[in-house]
Protein backbone atom coordinates (compact mmCIF):
# COMPACT_ATOMS: atom_id res chain seq x y z
CA UNK A 1 0.00 0.00 0.00
CA UNK A 2 1.35 3.37 -0.96
CA UNK A 3 2.24 5.67 1.92
CA UNK A 4 1.51 9.35 2.36
CA UNK A 5 2.93 11.67 -0.27
CA UNK A 6 6.13 13.44 0.66
CA UNK A 7 5.64 17.11 1.48
CA UNK A 8 7.42 19.81 -0.54
CA UNK A 9 7.45 23.52 0.30
CA UNK A 10 8.15 25.93 -2.58
CA UNK A 11 8.98 29.45 -1.39
CA UNK A 12 8.12 31.89 -4.16
CA UNK A 13 5.56 32.06 -6.96
CA UNK A 14 7.65 33.13 -9.94
CA UNK A 15 8.63 31.23 -13.09
CA UNK A 16 10.62 28.49 -11.32
CA UNK A 17 8.25 28.06 -8.37
CA UNK A 18 5.09 27.84 -10.46
CA UNK A 19 6.55 25.42 -13.01
CA UNK A 20 7.77 23.22 -10.18
CA UNK A 21 4.34 23.30 -8.56
CA UNK A 22 2.76 22.08 -11.81
CA UNK A 23 5.46 19.46 -12.31
CA UNK A 24 5.46 18.04 -8.77
CA UNK A 25 1.80 18.22 -7.74
CA UNK A 26 0.81 14.73 -8.96
CA UNK A 27 3.55 12.86 -7.08
CA UNK A 28 3.95 15.03 -3.99
CA UNK A 29 1.98 17.15 -1.54
CA UNK A 30 3.00 20.66 -2.68
CA UNK A 31 2.64 23.90 -0.71
CA UNK A 32 3.63 27.27 -2.20
CA UNK A 33 4.44 30.05 0.27
CA UNK A 34 4.40 33.51 -1.25
CA UNK A 35 4.10 37.06 0.02
CA UNK A 36 1.84 38.62 -2.62
CA UNK A 37 -1.64 37.37 -3.51
CA UNK A 38 -2.66 36.75 -7.11
CA UNK A 39 -4.76 39.93 -6.97
CA UNK A 40 -1.81 41.97 -5.71
CA UNK A 41 0.38 40.59 -8.50
CA UNK A 42 -2.25 41.15 -11.20
CA UNK A 43 -2.84 44.75 -10.13
CA UNK A 44 0.76 45.62 -9.26
CA UNK A 45 3.81 47.00 -11.02
CA UNK A 46 5.26 45.06 -13.96
CA UNK A 47 7.80 42.64 -12.60
CA UNK A 48 10.23 42.14 -15.45
CA UNK A 49 10.56 41.43 -19.11
CA UNK A 50 10.22 37.83 -20.19
CA UNK A 51 10.58 35.67 -23.28
CA UNK A 52 9.60 32.02 -23.21
CA UNK A 53 11.55 30.38 -26.02
CA UNK A 54 10.72 27.01 -27.55
CA UNK A 55 12.15 24.74 -24.84
CA UNK A 56 10.34 26.64 -22.08
CA UNK A 57 7.06 26.43 -24.00
CA UNK A 58 7.64 22.69 -24.40
CA UNK A 59 8.03 22.39 -20.61
CA UNK A 60 4.83 24.37 -20.12
CA UNK A 61 3.02 21.93 -22.39
CA UNK A 62 4.65 18.93 -20.69
CA UNK A 63 3.37 20.02 -17.29
CA UNK A 64 -0.09 21.12 -18.57
CA UNK A 65 0.35 24.78 -17.70
CA UNK A 66 -2.16 27.38 -18.97
CA UNK A 67 -2.37 28.20 -22.67
CA UNK A 68 -2.03 31.77 -23.91
CA UNK A 69 -3.31 33.91 -26.74
CA UNK A 70 -0.72 33.49 -29.48
CA UNK A 71 -1.37 36.64 -31.52
CA UNK A 72 1.98 38.03 -30.31
CA UNK A 73 4.08 34.99 -31.25
CA UNK A 74 7.75 35.87 -31.62
CA UNK A 75 9.05 34.39 -34.87
CA UNK A 76 12.28 36.29 -35.41
CA UNK A 77 15.19 38.27 -33.98
CA UNK A 78 16.05 41.62 -35.61
CA UNK A 79 19.67 42.66 -35.01
CA UNK A 80 21.00 46.22 -35.37
CA UNK A 81 24.23 47.88 -34.34
CA UNK A 82 23.83 51.62 -33.94
CA UNK A 83 21.51 52.85 -36.69
CA UNK A 84 22.50 49.99 -39.04
CA UNK A 85 20.01 47.15 -39.37
CA UNK A 86 22.08 44.01 -39.97
CA UNK A 87 19.56 41.20 -40.42
CA UNK A 88 16.43 39.39 -39.32
CA UNK A 89 17.04 35.81 -38.20
CA UNK A 90 14.10 33.38 -38.02
CA UNK A 91 13.55 31.17 -34.98
CA UNK A 92 12.98 27.44 -35.50
CA UNK A 93 10.27 27.45 -32.82
CA UNK A 94 8.24 30.57 -32.04
CA UNK A 95 8.65 32.20 -28.65
CA UNK A 96 6.07 34.05 -26.55
CA UNK A 97 6.12 36.85 -23.97
CA UNK A 98 3.27 37.08 -21.43
CA UNK A 99 3.16 39.87 -18.83
CA UNK A 100 4.16 38.12 -15.60
CA UNK A 101 1.36 39.87 -13.74
CA UNK A 102 -1.12 37.95 -15.91
CA UNK A 103 0.97 34.78 -16.16
CA UNK A 104 1.71 34.36 -12.45
CA UNK A 105 -1.75 35.26 -11.18
CA UNK A 106 -3.51 32.93 -13.60
CA UNK A 107 -1.15 30.05 -12.78
CA UNK A 108 -1.64 30.57 -9.04
CA UNK A 109 -5.43 30.51 -9.38
CA UNK A 110 -5.27 27.43 -11.63
CA UNK A 111 -2.93 25.56 -9.26
CA UNK A 112 -5.16 26.32 -6.27
CA UNK A 113 -8.09 24.79 -8.18
CA UNK A 114 -5.93 21.72 -8.86
CA UNK A 115 -5.18 21.09 -5.19
CA UNK A 116 -1.89 22.89 -4.58
CA UNK A 117 -1.87 24.66 -1.20
CA UNK A 118 -0.92 28.33 -1.00
CA UNK A 119 0.12 30.23 2.12
CA UNK A 120 0.31 34.02 2.02
CA UNK A 121 3.34 34.86 4.14
CA UNK A 122 6.74 36.48 3.73
CA UNK A 123 9.34 33.86 4.66
CA UNK A 124 12.55 35.07 6.30
CA UNK A 125 15.68 33.10 6.98
CA UNK A 126 14.70 32.52 10.61
CA UNK A 127 11.60 30.61 9.41
CA UNK A 128 13.58 27.93 7.59
CA UNK A 129 14.30 25.68 10.55
CA UNK A 130 10.61 25.47 11.42
CA UNK A 131 9.78 24.72 7.79
CA UNK A 132 12.32 21.87 7.71
CA UNK A 133 10.42 20.29 10.61
CA UNK A 134 7.15 20.51 8.69
CA UNK A 135 8.25 19.55 5.16
CA UNK A 136 10.42 16.87 3.58
CA UNK A 137 12.04 19.38 1.21
CA UNK A 138 12.23 23.16 0.88
CA UNK A 139 12.80 24.72 -2.55
CA UNK A 140 13.95 28.35 -2.53
CA UNK A 141 12.40 30.08 -5.55
CA UNK A 142 12.46 33.59 -4.09
CA UNK A 143 13.81 35.12 -7.31
CA UNK A 144 16.15 37.97 -8.11
CA UNK A 145 15.67 39.75 -4.77
CA UNK A 146 18.12 37.23 -3.30
CA UNK A 147 18.07 33.74 -1.89
CA UNK A 148 16.73 32.88 1.55
CA UNK A 149 19.72 30.69 2.27
CA UNK A 150 23.46 31.24 2.08
CA UNK A 151 23.96 29.02 -0.94
CA UNK A 152 27.70 29.13 -1.75
CA UNK A 153 28.70 31.53 -4.53
CA UNK A 154 30.37 30.04 -7.61
CA UNK A 155 33.15 32.62 -7.82
CA UNK A 156 34.34 31.84 -11.36
CA UNK A 157 30.81 32.45 -12.72
CA UNK A 158 30.23 35.57 -10.59
CA UNK A 159 32.84 38.17 -11.63
CA UNK A 160 30.73 41.30 -11.04
CA UNK A 161 30.29 43.18 -7.77
CA UNK A 162 27.91 45.80 -9.17
CA UNK A 163 25.17 45.91 -11.85
CA UNK A 164 26.53 46.08 -15.38
CA UNK A 165 23.36 47.73 -16.74
CA UNK A 166 20.45 49.82 -15.55
CA UNK A 167 17.22 48.23 -16.73
CA UNK A 168 14.43 50.53 -17.93
CA UNK A 169 11.23 48.73 -18.92
CA UNK A 170 7.93 50.03 -20.31
CA UNK A 171 4.91 48.11 -21.66
CA UNK A 172 3.61 50.38 -24.44
CA UNK A 173 0.64 50.73 -26.73
CA UNK A 174 0.96 52.57 -30.03
CA UNK A 175 4.05 51.00 -31.63
CA UNK A 176 3.78 49.26 -34.99
CA UNK A 177 5.46 45.85 -34.72
CA UNK A 178 8.48 44.65 -36.63
CA UNK A 179 7.82 42.50 -39.69
CA UNK A 180 8.11 39.56 -39.37
CA UNK A 181 6.95 39.86 -35.77
CA UNK A 182 9.88 39.42 -33.44
CA UNK A 183 12.32 40.80 -30.92
CA UNK A 184 14.36 43.82 -31.90
CA UNK A 185 17.91 43.92 -30.52
CA UNK A 186 19.80 47.20 -30.99
CA UNK A 187 23.36 47.47 -29.67
CA UNK A 188 24.77 50.96 -29.10
CA UNK A 189 28.49 50.49 -28.39
CA UNK A 190 29.61 52.13 -25.12
CA UNK A 191 26.01 53.14 -24.30
CA UNK A 192 23.92 50.00 -23.92
CA UNK A 193 21.14 48.13 -25.67
CA UNK A 194 17.45 48.32 -26.54
CA UNK A 195 15.24 45.24 -26.70
CA UNK A 196 11.82 45.54 -28.32
CA UNK A 197 9.54 42.62 -27.37
CA UNK A 198 5.97 41.96 -28.53
CA UNK A 199 3.98 40.73 -25.53
CA UNK A 200 0.49 39.80 -24.39
CA UNK A 201 -1.08 41.49 -21.36
CA UNK A 202 -4.48 41.66 -19.72
CA UNK A 203 -5.02 44.73 -21.92
CA UNK A 204 -4.14 42.85 -25.12
CA UNK A 205 -0.97 43.09 -27.25
CA UNK A 206 1.74 45.57 -26.27
CA UNK A 207 5.34 46.31 -27.18
CA UNK A 208 7.87 46.13 -24.37
CA UNK A 209 10.64 48.69 -24.74
CA UNK A 210 13.54 47.54 -22.60
CA UNK A 211 16.58 49.80 -22.40
CA UNK A 212 19.73 48.45 -20.77
CA UNK A 213 21.97 51.44 -20.22
CA UNK A 214 25.58 51.29 -19.16
CA UNK A 215 25.62 53.19 -15.84
CA UNK A 216 26.58 56.87 -16.24
CA UNK A 217 26.56 56.69 -20.04
CA UNK A 218 24.57 59.12 -22.23
CA UNK A 219 21.79 56.50 -22.38
CA UNK A 220 21.45 56.50 -18.58
CA UNK A 221 18.75 59.21 -18.57
CA UNK A 222 15.84 57.83 -16.53
CA UNK A 223 17.11 58.62 -13.01
CA UNK A 224 14.51 60.08 -10.70
CA UNK A 225 11.50 59.37 -12.94
CA UNK A 226 8.62 58.09 -10.80
CA UNK A 227 5.40 58.80 -12.72
CA UNK A 228 3.95 57.07 -15.78
CA UNK A 229 3.55 60.31 -17.77
CA UNK A 230 7.15 61.34 -17.14
CA UNK A 231 8.36 57.86 -18.09
CA UNK A 232 6.39 57.90 -21.36
CA UNK A 233 7.71 61.34 -22.32
CA UNK A 234 11.31 60.33 -21.55
CA UNK A 235 10.93 57.12 -23.60
CA UNK A 236 9.60 59.12 -26.55
CA UNK A 237 12.56 61.54 -26.51
CA UNK A 238 15.05 58.72 -25.92
CA UNK A 239 13.83 56.69 -28.90
CA UNK A 240 13.91 59.82 -31.04
CA UNK A 241 17.55 60.49 -30.12
CA UNK A 242 19.02 56.99 -29.88
CA UNK A 243 16.63 54.56 -31.61
CA UNK A 244 15.17 56.38 -34.63
CA UNK A 245 13.96 53.20 -36.36
CA UNK A 246 11.72 52.42 -33.38
CA UNK A 247 10.67 56.06 -33.09
CA UNK A 248 9.45 55.99 -36.71
CA UNK A 249 6.99 53.22 -35.78
CA UNK A 250 5.53 55.09 -32.79
CA UNK A 251 1.97 56.33 -33.40
CA UNK A 252 2.11 59.58 -31.47
CA UNK A 253 -1.55 59.80 -30.48
CA UNK A 254 -1.69 56.20 -29.25
CA UNK A 255 1.72 55.97 -27.60
CA UNK A 256 1.20 55.33 -23.88
CA UNK A 257 1.90 52.78 -21.19
CA UNK A 258 -0.68 49.98 -21.15
CA UNK A 259 -1.51 50.93 -17.54
CA UNK A 260 -0.18 53.17 -14.78
CA UNK A 261 1.88 50.28 -13.35
CA UNK A 262 3.34 49.27 -16.71
CA UNK A 263 6.90 50.50 -16.17
CA UNK A 264 9.92 49.56 -14.09
CA UNK A 265 13.46 50.63 -13.32
CA UNK A 266 15.85 48.20 -11.71
CA UNK A 267 19.43 46.94 -11.74
CA UNK A 268 20.77 43.45 -11.20
CA UNK A 269 24.13 42.28 -9.89
CA UNK A 270 24.54 38.83 -11.44
CA UNK A 271 25.54 35.99 -9.10
CA UNK A 272 25.57 32.21 -9.50
CA UNK A 273 25.29 29.94 -6.46
CA UNK A 274 25.65 26.22 -5.88
CA UNK A 275 21.96 25.35 -5.47
CA UNK A 276 21.86 23.08 -2.43
CA UNK A 277 22.76 22.86 1.25
CA UNK A 278 21.40 21.25 4.40
CA UNK A 279 19.57 22.72 7.40
CA UNK A 280 19.22 20.44 10.45
CA UNK A 281 20.26 17.55 8.19
CA UNK A 282 17.42 18.37 5.77
CA UNK A 283 18.11 19.18 2.14
CA UNK A 284 17.24 22.69 0.93
CA UNK A 285 17.60 23.45 -2.79
CA UNK A 286 17.37 26.64 -4.83
CA UNK A 287 15.90 27.07 -8.29
CA UNK A 288 15.62 29.97 -10.71
CA UNK A 289 16.95 33.47 -10.07
CA UNK A 290 17.44 32.83 -6.35
CA UNK A 291 20.54 30.80 -7.24
CA UNK A 292 21.14 31.32 -10.98
CA UNK A 293 20.86 35.09 -11.43
CA UNK A 294 22.16 36.36 -14.74
CA UNK A 295 22.21 39.82 -16.24
CA UNK A 296 19.02 40.27 -18.33
CA UNK A 297 21.03 41.22 -21.44
CA UNK A 298 20.53 37.84 -23.19
CA UNK A 299 16.91 37.37 -22.14
CA UNK A 300 17.54 33.99 -20.53
CA UNK A 301 15.95 34.43 -17.08
CA UNK A 302 12.70 32.55 -17.76
CA UNK A 303 14.40 29.90 -19.85
CA UNK A 304 17.14 29.18 -17.34
CA UNK A 305 14.53 29.00 -14.56
CA UNK A 306 12.41 26.61 -16.61
CA UNK A 307 15.39 24.43 -17.53
CA UNK A 308 16.50 24.13 -13.91
CA UNK A 309 12.95 23.48 -12.69
CA UNK A 310 12.67 20.63 -15.19
CA UNK A 311 16.00 19.15 -14.04
CA UNK A 312 15.03 19.44 -10.37
CA UNK A 313 11.70 17.74 -11.11
CA UNK A 314 13.50 14.90 -12.90
CA UNK A 315 15.97 14.54 -10.02
CA UNK A 316 13.20 14.34 -7.40
CA UNK A 317 11.15 11.86 -9.42
CA UNK A 318 14.22 9.69 -9.91
CA UNK A 319 14.88 9.80 -6.14
CA UNK A 320 11.28 9.82 -4.94
CA UNK A 321 11.60 6.59 -2.95
CA UNK A 322 15.08 7.24 -1.53
CA UNK A 323 16.44 9.66 1.06
CA UNK A 324 16.53 13.31 0.04
CA UNK A 325 20.05 14.09 1.19
CA UNK A 326 23.09 16.00 0.04
CA UNK A 327 23.67 13.45 -2.75
CA UNK A 328 20.31 14.42 -4.26
CA UNK A 329 21.41 18.05 -4.20
CA UNK A 330 24.65 17.09 -5.94
CA UNK A 331 22.73 15.13 -8.56
CA UNK A 332 20.55 18.18 -9.29
CA UNK A 333 23.60 20.45 -9.57
CA UNK A 334 25.39 17.97 -11.82
CA UNK A 335 22.40 17.95 -14.17
CA UNK A 336 22.27 21.73 -14.41
CA UNK A 337 25.75 23.16 -13.98
CA UNK A 338 27.07 22.81 -17.53
CA UNK A 339 24.03 24.60 -18.95
CA UNK A 340 24.20 27.23 -16.19
CA UNK A 341 27.90 27.75 -16.98
CA UNK A 342 27.31 28.17 -20.71
CA UNK A 343 24.38 30.58 -20.31
CA UNK A 344 26.25 32.59 -17.70
CA UNK A 345 29.56 32.88 -19.54
CA UNK A 346 27.78 33.97 -22.73
CA UNK A 347 25.64 36.47 -20.81
CA UNK A 348 28.64 37.91 -18.95
CA UNK A 349 30.48 38.29 -22.26
CA UNK A 350 27.53 40.18 -23.75
CA UNK A 351 27.85 42.88 -21.08
CA UNK A 352 31.36 43.63 -22.40
CA UNK A 353 32.41 45.01 -25.80
CA UNK A 354 31.70 42.37 -28.45
CA UNK A 355 34.77 40.33 -29.51
CA UNK A 356 36.00 40.91 -33.05
CA UNK A 357 35.08 37.39 -34.23
CA UNK A 358 31.50 37.93 -33.04
CA UNK A 359 31.27 41.24 -34.90
CA UNK A 360 32.45 39.41 -38.01
CA UNK A 361 29.79 36.74 -37.48
CA UNK A 362 27.09 39.40 -37.17
CA UNK A 363 28.30 41.02 -40.40
CA UNK A 364 28.12 37.61 -42.08
CA UNK A 365 24.54 37.34 -40.86
CA UNK A 366 23.79 40.40 -42.97
CA UNK A 367 24.99 38.48 -46.06
CA UNK A 368 23.51 35.05 -45.37
CA UNK A 369 20.01 34.14 -44.19
CA UNK A 370 21.34 30.80 -42.94
CA UNK A 371 23.90 32.60 -40.75
CA UNK A 372 21.22 35.06 -39.60
CA UNK A 373 18.96 32.17 -38.54
CA UNK A 374 21.88 30.52 -36.72
CA UNK A 375 22.48 33.71 -34.72
CA UNK A 376 18.77 34.04 -33.87
CA UNK A 377 18.99 30.55 -32.37
CA UNK A 378 21.59 31.77 -29.87
CA UNK A 379 18.70 33.19 -27.84
CA UNK A 380 16.57 30.05 -28.12
CA UNK A 381 19.49 27.69 -27.41
CA UNK A 382 22.27 29.58 -25.58
CA UNK A 383 24.60 26.58 -25.89
CA UNK A 384 24.99 27.64 -29.52
CA UNK A 385 25.89 31.15 -28.43
CA UNK A 386 28.45 29.76 -26.00
CA UNK A 387 30.01 27.73 -28.82
CA UNK A 388 30.16 30.77 -31.08
CA UNK A 389 31.74 32.97 -28.41
CA UNK A 390 34.18 30.53 -26.83
CA UNK A 391 34.62 27.38 -28.92
CA UNK A 392 34.59 28.63 -32.52
CA UNK A 393 37.75 27.67 -34.33
CA UNK A 394 36.73 29.25 -37.62
CA UNK A 395 34.67 32.29 -38.45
Amino acid sequence: MRGLKRRICIVGSGTAGLQLAYALKEEFDVTVIHHRSSEQIRNGRVRSTQVHFGTTRMNENRFAMPKWDEQTLIESIHISIGDQKLFTGMLKEPALSVDQRLYFSRCMEDLAEKGVSFQLKKVVREDIEALTDEFDLIIDCTGKSGSLMSFPIEEELSPFQTPQRKCIVGYFLGIKTNTPQGIGVTVLPELGEMFEIPAITEHGPVTILFIMSIPNSDLDVFQGIRKAEEFTLKMRTTTQKFFPEIHKRIEERKFALCDEQGFLQTAVTPVIRKPYLTVKNKLVVGCGDSVFLNDPITGQGCNLSSYCAEKLYETLIECKDSAWNIQVGESYWNRTKQFVKEVTEWTNAMTLPLPEHIIQLLLQGAQSQTKANDIAEWFADPRKAYQAFFLATTI
